[in-house]
């Protein structure tokens, strides 16, 4: 658990690697910091599972564009790890503008007995060479380094809301509020515009993109969601230009819920492909659905994160929450969701019993090794001793980013900023 207070320590992305020993968060100062799992030692097993700091680096700088006069946030949007190809892990991390691949890797040998310069670098005198050395590799602390590899800039008119590596490990995408860029992790002058949902005139512009994602084990599909609340799901096979999607799924409105929020409370925050392959999984401000991608017309589940701010939502107008984006992420066999909430509740949905809970991510009720309880908002009537009225809930205090390893039933939450990782109890 971190503890930090400055509006730059805020945590704006989380995300594990793909075998979860590594969890890397961006905050909105531009940095990145990495945690590395402990290994398990004999004589305190259950230190197994803690995550120590093992790399921070600063990954973006704030930057000015003086042709539109316009500051550029070093905030980190978002973070993806690539799969582990050697010894050194690579990641991508974005600001609204541009992405970077950096490499993170290891150091604990450094050479020595240079023939051209002594120990502290400086070029000798050649004169006094009188007799050649093999220079030598001496052991040295551990050093953990992050590079920058690659830049993709310039590529983006507008705000880059995500990322996605694909399946071929070669190309990855990045996506803005209307176009979807196409790159190679190789090349950094050249990206390909698979997406641009721009209309000729910008007055007629009624939606924006908000996230997309490749299909696991398919390199050719992709998906991505709107503020309208429907998702498209194109296939890179059909067309160089992905305008026209291959499929479509939405959820007509029900009319009797029919209010001025209908079209904001409906915007998709975040769409995941489950680990199959086979499900999509979308966030809206209510809600969070489950899609079979074998069905377009209605999602396969729906489940009501926080139903009980439904008469509130003028008040989460008024304090702009309502534009608030929340992520949401599947456990590692698909068959629980989590997703975050306000007063640092975050909730978890099993799919499989109907089950659900509510918990929170608080210093108070966080002792290490500690059980969460479950929470309860009561609404209306009697409050219960347990339970928490909707009136005092602190909006402030919401879980936008969480992440759930890939493998095991451990998660990480990101309550303002602090990260918090919480595991299955184990005896």
């Amino acid at each position: 658990k971190q503890n930090m207070t400055l509006s730059a320590d805020i945590i704006s992305t989380v995300e594990f690697n793909p075998t979860g020993e590594l969890l890397a968060t961006g905050d909105k100062g531009g940095r990145v910091v990495v945690f590395q799992r402990e290994q398990e030692s004999k004589n305190q097993p259950h230190r197994r599972g803690e995550y120590n700091v093992y790399s921070t680096f600063q990954s973006h700088e704030p930057e000015f564009d003086y042709l539109k006069s316009l500051e550029i946030e070093e905030k980190i949007n978002k973070i993806r790890w690539l799969p582990q190809q050697n010894a050194a892990y690579f990641l991508l991390s974005t600001n609204d503008k541009t992405v970077k691949l950096w490499k993170v890797s290891e150091r604990d040998k450094r050479p020595e007995g240079y023939n051209l310069k002594d120990e502290e670098g400086r070029i000798r005198d050649p004169t006094t060479i009188t007799a050649l050395r093999v220079p030598v590799l001496q052991p040295m602390d551990l050093m953990v380094e992050a590079t920058p590899r690659r830049v993709f800039s310039n590529a983006h008119t507008y705000h880059i809301n995500s990322i996605s590596v694909n399946s071929d490990y070669e190309t990855y995408m990045s996506t803005d509020d209307l176009r979807i860029n196409l790159w190679n992790l190789e090349i950094t002058n050249r990206s390909f515009n698979i997406v641009d949902i721009k209309p000729a005139n910008m007055e007629m512009l009624t939606e924006v993109i908000t996230a997309a994602e490749f299909q696991p084990s398919q390199c050719n599909t992709f998906v991505y969601s709107s503020s309208k609340g429907s998702i498209r799901l194109c296939d890179m096979r059909a067309s160089a230009l992905c305008d026209n999607h291959s499929k479509l799924f939405e959820e007509p409105e029900d009319p009797s819920n029919r209010s001025f929020f209908s079209e904001i409370i409906s915007s998709i925050s975040d769409v995941k492909f489950s680990h199959s392959g086979r499900y999509l999984m979308t966030r809206d401000y209510l809600t969070v659905k489950v899609w079979d991608l074998n069905m377009e017309s209605k999602p396969l589940e729906t489940y009501q994160v926080h139903d009980y701010l439904r008469s509130k939502l003028c008040s989460l107008y008024e304090n702009d929450c309502i534009f608030d984006k929340f992520e949401c992420v599947w456990n590692g066999s698909d068959s629980v969701i989590m997703t975050g909430s306000y007063n640092n509740f975050f909730r978890m949905f099993d799919r499989n019993t109907k089950r659900d809970v509510t918990l929170e991510a608080s210093r108070e009720n966080s002792k290490p090794r500690a059980i969460l309880k479950p929470r309860k908002v009561c609404v209306g009537g009697k409050r219960r001793k347990d339970e928490i009225s909707v009136d005092s809930l602190d909006f402030s205090k919401k879980i936008l980013h969480s992440a759930w390893h890939p493998s095991e039933n451990i998660i990480a939450v990101a309550a303002t900023n602090n990260l918090y990782i919480f595991q299955d109890k184990v005896n």
